[in-house]
């Protein structure tokens, strides 16, 4: 017989794939403690001890051998009657120990430490991922006991060990990017374990984020200090002080240590399983069947009302399936059906999946079309398992079907969807009495439905079978220990009381958080936390930080942490990263109406005005320190907050990575409720930090939104600055018309507003397009306009850029020996006038001139330079340029080892900044002479 028990995460018996339902808490526990001994005889002692504690022993005996007999006549229909042996004084659970998770679990992180021993990274990282699989959630969770705490923290300390050896593992090759997003969210769940905060301090200091590897040190010496008493361990403060000194030692050595352990990095995006998930039997024997079948219907569509279980079903299955799918799970929210959110647009769910194959940026597709013909190219040979939560209607859907035959798509909809070509349909209906009230027992506690079963059969019947709604009920009775299932009953009773007590929408899900809330209000202590929630739901932000916070809330940052931290305790906010938080969709809906009830609108929109602001200073003080005062933006858009504090290149980095998403709500939250100058001046900030890392398609929809509002004004200054971005925006994704006919119109703007001095940077960038079209006495008529313009304003700091991008034009037009003396010239003015960023860029153009004009030792050099001046101001896209070309270059003299490790390296840069996916660049790097990336195609 195929019996399996899963016990890490919650209980679970398989036969043959097919769920077993175990009735009764102690035939659980005997079961789960013959399962941790499989294939070993357990005293009888020793179970009565352990799941009867103190009963009487006579008693207990007798009750043990009943418990035998029931779980015996349980299996015995499915041709386990020798599964449990009794043998003199004990009982052995006759299993193979690899059909008990746990100890599947230990024997693959053995053979996973002993490959890593070995120097088989690849099969040591396969193996430590299988076993992190094996868990679904806490071990022995609905088992009771001291013993089954015991075993249970056991367990999670091998869990712990292993997830410790795998990133060790990992950050020995090379994986510190990746794993310092998943890291912090250890450390922050277990602040005392010091070796996952050297793991987090070591990955970002790799990942060149020394000053937060610093500051996680800080704040777990605060914690050790405040909770123990003790500062942290030897080892822990010797790191801090090499990461201080940038020893080293703590640099990667080994070249082949640098990629990735294994290729692909399988997806696993599922949110959690529902632990109560209860029933369902025949669904998921139907679900799981359609998910096995080879050449049946790729696409799996599950319909039925809302609040009826069907994401958690399709949740349950996924999470039971997904070791079938070599290349994981991608799963993307449509917000279909939810309250307040508007669905997304395909293109926009297209982005998310393709983002989650690993492209961005340019390589993402603008146009619907494009972007889903790209999907279904990348997924071509898959064996992917994609879920589709919350579609709103077959239209929705159909861009998002992969290609691959060996992919498989599951969809829940309100809508049967009934269009959808060769397509498996399963309509979910209510949950038989029986089931329902097992799903009410599994959330409130068995004991206090045992006590009360009139009332819980109730309280089933008035639920009407909607998982949603028991769930409801049994959270309301959960949240009150002391409190009656016969009074939940009576208010369910009252037709005209029962929807506002279980109404299984948004407005059930309002009553449950307004009690936590009500709850933060109550406490002087935690009213600053309770206001706070209430202003958070103004924002339209992804994410949360404390420094925006403080903004919001006009209080200084330590006040908004504790606030934010208070939330998070409070399940009100969850953690989003480091220093980061977000709402669920759910509750940031009912922050949303707090916000628009509590508080006046003057209040409202000064609150909202302050955090816009709080962004457009801080993506100034960003832009200042990675682009110098090039870009004028502080000046022409004031902001009315000081902004974060950035006191690195690196910090202005990190700040922009993390605040990505956050700049782009900003912007439309700004054009929705202020309509003025906040609107270009965010908008335009964001053109300059998203240009450097090549993140153009979101741009187009900002500058076009700011446009419209500078417009609607007669901004006509506003309108110049947007047109002259958004030229620029087209220009980089090779739309070279619609470039030419922003920057045109941008001339005339300035002419409008009375700056026709200010037109320098919009011929700039206007000879830049000609040149990429060919247009060559063009681009030199609109350069020579623009360095005239910079010679009159006393800019020599814009001339020498003007100078560099005419060195393009020369070597185009055979012009080599001009090229080269111009090329000199505006690397020259560069280091006198600019920034760093700039002399890096001069410093790549003196190169091309070099390759072009046949100088190619000079041009190496040069190349070797603005490769490390790029990659030091994290400008990795413009360092890829450089080193695309250096590998021509090497090429060229014959030097095709150094050529090749020199393309490599530029496609890494664009595969890290998530232009590239890792197939691409195999593809690429497969060919006899590779094509230029398409990120960096419509680069000078």
């Amino acid at each position: 017989m195929g019996l399996e028990i899963r016990i890490l995460g919650p209980w679970e018996i398989l036969a043959d794939g097919r769920p077993v339902r175990i009735v009764g808490r102690r035939r659980m526990g005997v079961l789960a403690r013959l399962a941790l001994d499989a294939g070993q005889a357990v005293h009888i002692d020793q179970i009565l001890a352990d799941v009867w504690g103190r009963s009487s022993v006579a008693t207990a005996a007798k009750q043990l051998h009943i418990v035998i007999y029931k779980l015996r006549e349980t299996l015995v229909p499915l041709g386990g009657e020798e599964i449990i042996q009794t043998i003199p004084g004990a009982y052995r659970l006759a299993l193979d120990r690899d059909r008990v998770d746990a100890h599947l679990f230990t024997r693959l992180a053995e053979q996973a430490r002993a490959a890593r021993s070995q120097g088989t990274t690849a099969t040591a990282d396969a193996l430590f991922r299988q076993a992190l699989g094996l868990w679904r959630g806490p071990a022995l969770a609905e088992v009771t006991g001291p013993w089954a705490g015991i075993a249970a923290t056991r367990l999670e300390e091998e869990r712990v060990a292993v997830l410790g050896d795998h990133f060790d593992l990992r950050l020995a090759a090379g994986q510190h990017h990746a794993v310092a997003a998943e890291l912090a969210a250890y450390v922050r769940a277990h602040p005392l374990q010091e070796r996952f905060t050297a793991q987090l301090m070591l990955a970002l200091y790799r990942a060149s984020r020394q000053a937060e590897a610093l500051a996680v040190y800080q704040e777990t010496r605060r914690v050790m200090i405040e909770e123990l008493g003790l500062e942290p361990g030897a080892e822990l403060r010797r790191l801090h002080q090499a990461v201080l000194v940038k020893d080293p030692a703590l640099d990667l050595t080994t070249p082949a240590q640098e990629g990735p352990v294994s290729e692909p990095i399988v997806r696993s995006e599922l949110p959690a399983d529902i632990n109560v998930f209860t029933a369902r039997a025949a669904e998921i024997e139907w679900l799981r069947a359609a998910l096995a079948a080879d050449g049946g219907p790729t696409v799996t569509a599950i319909d039925g009302p809302g609040g009826i279980g069907k994401s958690a079903l399709a949740m349950h299955v996924a999470h039971a399936v997904t070791s079938r799918f070599a290349d994981g799970v991608s799963y993307v929210n449509l917000h279909g059906s939810t309250p307040g959110i508007a669905p997304l647009t395909p293109l926009e769910a297209l982005r998310h999946l393709l983002r989650s194959l690993g492209l961005d940026g340019p390589a993402v597709p603008a146009d619907p079309d494009e972007a889903a013909a790209r999907f279904r190219s990348l997924t071509a040979k898959s064996n992917l398992l994609l879920i589709v939560d919350n579609a709103r209607d077959a239209r929705q859907v159909l861009p998002l079907i992969p290609a691959g035959p060996g992919c498989k798509v599951v969809i829940t909809s309100r809508d049967p969807l009934a269009t959808l070509d060769n397509a498996h349909h399963l309509h979910l209906g209510r949950l038989d009495d029986s089931d329902a009230a097992e799903l009410l027992a599994r959330v409130v506690g068995p004991d206090r439905v045992g006590a009360e079963p009139e009332a819980a059969e109730e309280i089933v019947r008035l639920c009407g079978g909607f998982p949603l709604a028991l769930r409801i009920a049994g959270a309301r009775l959960a949240a009150h220990p002391d409190s009656a299932l016969s009074d939940l009953a009576v208010r369910l009773a009252d037709a005209t009381r029962r929807l506002d007590t279980l109404e299984y929408a948004d407005l059930a899900v309002r009553a449950g958080i307004a009690v936590s809330h009500q709850h933060l209000r109550e406490e002087a202590a935690d009213r600053g936390a309770a206001h706070l929630l209430t202003l958070l739901g103004l924002l339209d932000l992804p994410t949360h930080t404390p420094a925006a916070s403080a903004a919001l809330a006009g209080w200084p940052v330590a006040r908004a942490e504790a606030a934010l931290e208070r939330l998070l305790d409070a399940r009100l906010l969850e953690p989003a990263g480091p220093n980061r938080y977000r709402f669920h969709d759910l509750i940031s809906l009912y922050a949303r109406e707090r916000g628009a009830e509590d508080l006046p609108e003057e209040e409202r929109r000064a609150a909202v005005r302050r955090v816009l602001h709080h962004y457009l200073a801080t993506a100034q003080r960003a832009d200042t320190l990675l682009n110098g005062n090039s870009t004028d933006n502080a000046t022409r858009f004031p902001a009315e907050q000081p902004g974060e504090e950035l006191p690195t290149v690196e910090a202005a980095n990190a700040w922009t990575e993390g605040e990505r998403e956050n700049l782009l709500a900003a912007v439309h939250q700004a054009a929705r409720d202020f309509a003025d100058q906040t609107v270009t001046g965010l908008a335009n900030i964001a053109h300059w930090l998203f240009s450097w890392r090549g993140w153009f398609p979101e741009m187009v929809a900002v500058g076009q939104e700011a446009m419209r509002i500078a417009a609607g004004h007669g901004d006509w200054e506003g309108q110049a600055v947007l047109g002259q971005g958004l030229g620029g925006v087209h220009q980089e994704l090779g739309r070279f018309e619609d470039a030419v006919r922003y920057l045109e119109a941008a001339l005339a703007c300035w002419d409008r507003a009375g700056q026709p001095n200010q037109k320098a940077g919009t011929y700039n960038d206007l000879g830049i397009t000609y040149a990429m079209m060919g247009r060559y006495d063009d681009a030199l008529s609109a350069l020579e306009r623009a360095q005239t313009l910079t010679r009159e304003r006393g800019r020599p700091d814009l001339e020498s850029y003007v100078r560099n991008n005419r060195v393009h034009v020369y070597y185009r037009q055979g012009r080599h020996d001009e090229a080269v003396d111009e090329a000199r010239h505006a690397l020259t003015m560069a280091e006198r006038w600019c920034d760093p960023g700039e002399v890096g860029i001069a410093r790549d153009t003196l190169a091309d001139a070099y390759r072009a004009g046949g100088l190619l030792a000079e041009a190496v050099k040069e190349y070797r330079q603005a490769i490390k001046i790029q990659r030091g101001l994290g400008r990795n896209v413009g360092a890829a340029v450089s080193c695309w070309w250096l590998g021509h270059t090497l090429h060229d003299l014959g030097r095709g080892e150094e050529a090749w490790a020199s393309w490599r390296e530029s496609l890494d840069l664009l595969r890290e900044a998530r232009l590239l996916t890792s197939g691409e660049v195999s593809s690429l790097m497969a060919q006899p002479l590779p094509d230029t990336p398409e990120p960096i195609k419509n680069q000078l």
